[in-house]
């Protein structure tokens, strides 16, 4: 309920208490002022500065026009523009590893569990698809358990002693195992579905023609099967250029080195974006929508070369 002064606020069922504002807005010299402590604050980079230049701004935002200050931060300060740089190159590094390494192995099992003399192709089938089966954050959290180094089962195994998520290259390869248990089974069935779906009498014309099984993989089985991978290939790029829930579950973006918190070794862009809008000791929304409008723009750009060659593709059927 509204009073002159403030207003009535219910506190349970049979309690209640009037509250006053500490802060009152004058709205002829636009600023603000604490009612218990006297100060003035003013409007200065998006914050509530105090007028005195004494002090600590307060919590409560302000918008401001800024131009494209957010995106020259990004390139022309020269800390935030390293660290925005090996981002990059990770970004770009990742999904393409991430995207040929499931492919490939993907690729090889449906090739050989394609052949008719195995016995149990079912049941293979099915083991291999379990991992895509589980959801993502549940694997995750196993394979950061296994990879300890202390405890984990893969030092265990192997005998080795690695600090893979202390070290950047071993926390990045710690990434990409585990993003290819996560990813292979979809490779594997998209081309299954694609390799019973080539004619046979195509494959028995390249053997009557003294076609090898690598000729026939190469200039046969491969050209028609990017028809109807290719696309999704380029869907997966796309996919993993983001994949936020990765990064964050098993390495949280780090290691961090330099005492920079700012950008780790194996964050992407969208962390290093969700860290700077609200992860961060302070939050700048501002910059993080500005690492988002440039994600928009790179997955474009990587994107059309990639739909317009799959295009050039369907000329093979």
């Amino acid at each position: 309920m509204p009073t002159e002064t403030g207003g009535i606020k219910a506190n349970g069922i049979s309690q209640a208490f009037e509250g006053r504002p500490t802060l009152v807005w004058d709205k002829k010299s636009d600023t603000l002022k604490d009612s218990k402590t006297g100060t003035v604050y003013v409007a200065k980079d998006a914050r509530w500065v105090p007028q005195s230049g004494q002090g600590s701004p307060l919590a409560v935002g302000w918008k401001e026009n800024v131009g494209f200050d957010n995106f020259k931060s990004l390139f022309a300060n020269e800390a935030l523009r390293g660290k925005f740089l090996s981002v990059f190159a990770w970004n770009i590094a990742f999904p393409l590893l991430s995207v040929l390494t499931t492919f490939v192995l993907g690729m090889l099992l449906a090739l050989l569990l394609n052949d008719s003399r195995i016995k149990g192709r079912g049941i293979y089938r099915s083991l291999l698809i379990l991992p895509y089966a589980i959801p993502v954050f549940v694997s995750a959290l196993v394979w950061a358990s296994m990879f300890n180094q202390e405890f984990g089962l893969i030092n265990d195994l192997t005998g080795l002693n690695v600090d893979w998520f202390g070290d950047p290259w071993a926390a990045r390869a710690a990434i990409l195992l585990t993003n290819l248990w996560l990813g292979f089974p979809y490779m594997f069935v998209v081309c299954t579905g694609a390799l019973q779906s080539i004619p046979g009498d195509v494959l028995e014309a390249a053997k009557i023609d003294g076609a090898s099984p690598i000729r026939t993989l190469r200039s046969v089985i491969m050209p028609l099967l990017l028809v109807a991978v290719g696309p999704l290939l380029i869907a997966s790029f796309a996919f993993n250029f983001n994949n936020f829930g990765l990064i964050y579950l098993l390495t949280a973006g780090g290691p961090f080195t330099d005492g920079n918190s700012t950008a780790g070794s194996t964050d992407l862009l969208i962390t290093m974006s969700y860290r700077l809008a609200i992860d961060g000791a302070n939050p700048n929304f501002g910059l993080a929508s500005a690492v988002a409008v440039i994600i928009f723009i790179i997955v474009g750009l990587l994107s059309f070369p990639g739909f317009m060659k799959t295009k050039a593709l369907e000329e093979v059927n």
